[in-house]
């Protein structure tokens, strides 16, 4: 059994992420592009989820990152490669 040195923080920020849960228009303020699911899909191929992050290869360049994602409503934003 692994051990998930990062559960702690994650469950941390997922907690602040979802407690700040704004709509579209404040998070573009904040991170800049923001993508919905569709969108999501469309410019990047996912490759994991570890809430409150996803790992993911932008599809323009191949580029590997992570986005960060809130819960409801379900935005993803703050793409760091």
């Amino acid at each position: 059994m692994s051990t998930d040195n990062t559960e702690d923080f994650r469950r941390a920020e997922v907690a602040r992420i979802n407690s700040e849960a704004t709509v579209r228009a404040e998070l573009e303020k904040r991170y800049g592009q923001v993508w919905d699911t569709t969108q999501l899909q469309e410019d990047f191929s996912v490759m994991g989820f570890l809430a409150p992050y996803v790992s993911v290869r932008r599809k323009s360049d191949g580029k590997e990152g992570t986005l960060s994602f809130q819960h409801s409503p379900r935005f993803y934003f703050d793409f760091v490669s």
